[in-house]
């Protein structure tokens, strides 16, 4: 394999979600959320909840520090939008502003780079209950939760994305039923939970840019290649419908002010005079979420026509995902190619497998540690032929709740007991950090 060395100003780190890790649900007046609801229902797989997840609300600098140990110089986190204003709009919670601002200061203290996320799926259920992502409604709610934040972490923080994987939201959120809220409002509901997720991010967007100038903006983007599963023309048409709805949608709302051709059609009736210009701005850099290729083909009785082929691979996550870290040059290059070579960074990236706690207590993940090693050269291959790559987060540091999987799911590069919540750091961090402090791959 060939050795790269990365720029010295690279983002190293590793990616979270407030849902995810805190814990604390029902603390100093965090208000609920579609999750919560979505858990309370019996709809996750495993039967937990994320309660206490990995109890990050109270175990922040436990975990700071070993992002400190570990050499990372940046650290993507969300803001729970519940834990900041409750009801979704109106009243907000001093004491959940409070933890961000400790959580901030120690951060900061830690000589890394804090990088908040405004929206990363965890809805207030009052606003669900109004309608969510199906109206324009909550687009005036979302830059008013954007500017509160800012205004009270704005003087410390300087990195702002809007959103976290949009098209996740929409397509199994609204769409299929298989995250929060759990609709299934097919093709229809999947569109319009796109295009409000684009308006609000616009106005969240252009909020931030008049409460500060110093601001680096961006929003994170789940972005997957699409290919067909064969030469057939109804599979090669499906994998661009497909592309049109996963990946143009959100990119090239917020990149161009575009409706994707393809669908200009049906969402005619969605899409307002003067939603375009709305949807696009100007931002500083794009946070792109990596896990594999997606493999199309043709099917009826599915969305849009389409469905996920096979992907011919040898190897496969614990998600049942294909390794394919060819995916992740090819998008990189595409972005130079066919979008002026904008900044980017990798803002997530990683696997889950199933973990083996060995006998002396050590989790010797070489599955992990292969599959970061191969994305990394993917990501040192791009920079090396000139992509504008910033940065490189993984996903992610701690095993977490994994949404509608609970917490049978492990990304993480540190373990975490949930009887006992220890950290145990694996085989991946070890591996991770000789990169981070090496700058090489």
């Amino acid at each position: 394999m060939t050795s790269f060395t990365f720029p010295k100003d690279f983002l190293w780190g590793a990616s979270s979600s407030s849902y995810q890790i805190e814990g604390a649900l029902d603390v100093d007046g965090r208000g609920p959320c579609v999750w919560d609801t979505f858990a309370a229902a019996g709809k996750i797989q495993d039967g937990s909840t994320a309660a206490i997840a990995c109890d990050h609300f109270n175990r922040w600098p436990e975990d700071v520090a070993l992002m400190k140990q570990a050499g990372f110089n940046a650290y993507r986190f969300s803001l729970a939008w519940p834990r900041i204003i409750p009801a979704g709009s109106g009243a907000i919670n001093a004491k959940g502003l409070d933890f961000y601002d400790r959580l901030v200061d120690g951060i900061l203290e830690a000589g890394i780079r804090p990088m908040a996320c405004l929206y990363h799926w965890d809805l207030p259920q009052p606003l669900e209950d109004a309608g969510g992502w199906q109206g324009r409604e909550i687009v005036g709610p979302f830059a008013e939760f954007a500017r509160v934040a800012a205004q009270r972490l704005g003087d410390r923080v300087k990195d702002w994305m809007m959103l976290n994987e949009p098209n996740v939201v929409a397509i199994f959120g609204y769409g299929l039923g298989d995250h929060a809220p759990g609709h299934h409002l097919g093709e229809m509901g999947m569109l319009k939970a796109l295009h409000h997720q684009n308006l609000a991010q616009g106005a969240a967007l252009r909020a931030l840019a008049a409460e500060h100038s110093d601001f680096t903006l961006g929003t994170v983007i789940n972005l997957q290649p699409c290919r067909a599963e064969s030469d057939k023309p109804e599979d090669i048409a499906a994998a661009a419908r497909w592309d049109a709805v996963w990946n143009r949608v959100p990119l090239d709302g917020v990149m161009r002010g575009q409706i994707p051709a393809l669908l200009a059609e049906q969402m005619k009736d969605i899409v307002k005079p003067g939603d375009e210009e709305a949807i696009r701005f100007p931002i500083d850099l794009l946070g792109l979420n990596y896990y594999s290729r997606m493999t199309m083909k043709y099917e009826t009785s599915h969305p849009f026509d389409v469905t996920w082929g096979d992907a011919h691979c040898e190897r496969w996550t614990g998600m049942a995902w294909p390794v394919q870290p060819d995916g992740l040059y090819d998008l990189l290059a595409e972005f130079k190619r066919d979008y002026g070579n904008p900044a980017v960074f990798i803002a997530e990236n990683g696997a889950a497998y199933e973990d083996v706690v060995e006998a002396d207590g050590q989790i010797h993940d070489v599955e992990r540690v292969a599959f970061l090693k191969d994305h990394l050269q993917a990501v040192g291959r791009a920079v090396q032929d000139g992509c504008n790559v910033k940065g490189y987060l993984c996903w992610s540091l701690l095993d977490n709740f994994e949404w509608a999987f609970g917490l049978s799911k492990r990304f993480g590069i540190v373990r975490v007991d949930y009887d006992t919540l220890t950290r145990t750091p694996k085989d991946s961090y070890r591996y991770f950090s000789e990169v981070v402090k090496s700058g090489q791959v």
